[in-house]
Parts: structure tokens; sequence; C-alpha cells
């Protein structure tokens, strides 16, 4: 089975897909992505995919439209060479935090991608952690939403002691994960409850649970600019925390994101890879980044051979 399975490498995501097609004992299969002058993307298949189960692998990360584009290209073009089977292997799903109207006169964008995606040829989508996991329903074709906290769980228990440690969630939104976490490495949960009592005035951080003394574990989806994940720790610190890590699957670490947590008092923060880390993060004092490949690497072999791919979480 395994010499059906075509891997393919998007721009924004090589390093990952090579580490997958490893894992498979696979190579991976040869494509030519390149931009004309004007900028326009152009792909060609460098090999035979007919008949075969072909899994583009490709996160939607900033440049967000740039790789959303290539991606469509891609699934295009394994299309018009009449794979049997196309899925989209998309670790990190860019505008999975469009996933619903904020006001009266804005757009769906989550469910718009998800269409482009589907329309674009794709028979199955995995992806990871997805913001929001209504966006699943968002595609009229089978949507694994694998989980990191396999990956996750597995480094905590290596790293850091079992005797005090907790975990939390940095807003109450992400009660639900964090609690998932903390179930499997059976420590208490606690929760930083943000708000602004009055209009104007700065946020308070309100800590539900007893965090004194303890090394809390910040768990979360996305850590874009850093700024709450940081003011999160600080409150925990002040708090009577012993120290704070933080584990987030996805490290978008937008503008000065990797500063400001360099600079902060966060012991250690955990991304995976699932968005290529920068030069930045990679020389981050405080930053390490836990590779997803074998768990990707795992459901696409799952996916390939018809098993099934929820069991990995059992």
């Amino acid at each position: 089975m395994k010499s059906s399975i075509k891997i393919i490498a998007g721009n924004a995501s090589r390093p990952l897909a090579e580490a997958i097609a490893a894992y498979l004992e696979l190579p991976l299969a040869k494509c030519m992505v390149r931009r004309f002058a004007d900028m326009e993307i152009f792909v060609e298949l460098q090999e035979n995919v007919r008949g075969e189960d072909v899994f583009i692998v490709q996160s939607t990360s900033f440049p967000a439209n740039d790789h959303l584009m290539e991606l469509l290209i891609m699934i295009d073009a394994a299309r018009r060479s009449s794979a049997r089977r196309i899925t989209a292997v998309i670790p990190y799903f860019g505008y999975a935090r469009q996933d619903r109207r904020t006001s009266g006169r804005t757009p769906i964008s989550a469910k718009l991608v998800a269409n482009l995606i589907t329309e674009a040829g794709a028979d199955r989508v995995l992806t990871l952690d997805l913001h929001a996991g209504q966006i699943q329903g968002f595609f009229d074709i089978p949507t694994d939403n694998l989980f990191a906290a396999p990956v996750m769980v597995r480094d905590i228990k290596e790293r850091l002691p079992s005797a005090d440690r907790m975990v939390v969630s940095p807003d109450v939104g992400g009660v639900v994960r964090a609690r998932a976490i903390a179930k499997r490495i059976d420590c208490p949960l606690a929760i930083v409850d943000k708000r602004r009592e009055r209009p104007g005035e700065s946020e308070v951080m309100n800590i539900i649970g007893e965090v004194e003394g303890r090394s809390c574990i910040l768990v979360d989806d996305i850590v874009d600019s850093g700024g709450t994940l940081v003011n999160a720790a600080e409150a925990l610190l002040n708090a009577g925390a012993r120290d704070v890590s933080a584990y987030i699957t996805h490290g978008v670490l937008s503008g000065g994101a990797v500063s400001r947590i360099a600079a902060s008092r966060m012991k250690e923060l955990v991304i995976t890879d699932s968005i290529q880390p920068t030069q930045a993060v990679k020389l981050a004092r405080n930053i390490r980044v836990a590779t997803i490949a074998p768990l990707l690497g795992e459901a696409i072999g799952r996916t390939a051979t018809e098993a099934s791919v929820s069991s990995l979480f059992d």
C-alpha cells in the first residue's frame, strides 16, 4: 500500500513533509513550484501520480494568501493528473479565526476557504487543532481534525515533574482543550479569567484555581502576538506559581512576538512545527519546537489503508 502513496510538499511545509515522508519510509514526490515574473504561481508534478493516493502537505500560514493559492493549484494539478484520491494535509489552517460573523456585514472566511479547497478537487482534509471545531462542518468532504495532545503530553511527562504541575487555560474559551491535557497527565486545572471591570480600564487577570508553588503549564492552540500568553504567565507568577511553561500547537508568532516571549519570565514556550519555525524562533532562548511529523505520518498511513484515525487519540 505504501507504494501507492505520494507525499507532495508545498513551500510552506517542506521540512515537515520531508520528515513525514521519512517516517513513512517514502521519498517525497517530485514537484516544482515557481513564480512567473508577475508573481503568478506555477506548479508542475514531475512524476506520475495517475491512480495514486496523493497527500499534499501545506500549511496556510504567513503569507496566508500565497500559501493558500499554492495549495489550491497543487490540488488542481493532482486532479488533472488523474490522482485516485487527493488529501490536503493542512497542519495549520489559516483563516480559522474567521469562523463566524462578528458584525452585520462581515464574511465567514473559514467557510469560503473550505469551499475553495473542496472545489479545487480535494477528496479529504487532514488538519491539526482547528481553532474552532465547527470548521470541520464547513467542508463537504471528509475532514479529520487531529490533536497535538499526544505530542504535548509525552513531552510534559518527560520534562516536567509530576508532583506539582498544574495545567492552565489562558482564557475561558480554551478550557475544554486544557482540561483534556490535564486529564491525560492527571493534574489539576486552573483558568486565567481576563476581563475589564470598566470601559477604558486595563484588563484584570483573575486566576481561578490555587497556583501557589505549582509548576504551571499554559495550554492553547495559537500564539500570535504573544501578549495574552506573556500577560497570563506574569499573572500566574505574581499569584505565586513556581514557574510557567506553555504548550501551544501553532506558533504564528507575528510582529514582535518572539522578542516579547524571550524577554518574559516564562520558563519555556513549546510549539509544534505545524508552521515552519523562523530563524528567530530557532535562536530564541526559551522557545522549543516539538515535531508533529510522526503523528501526521501515522494519520496519513492509516488514511491510505482505510484504518481508524480517531483511535490515535483514544
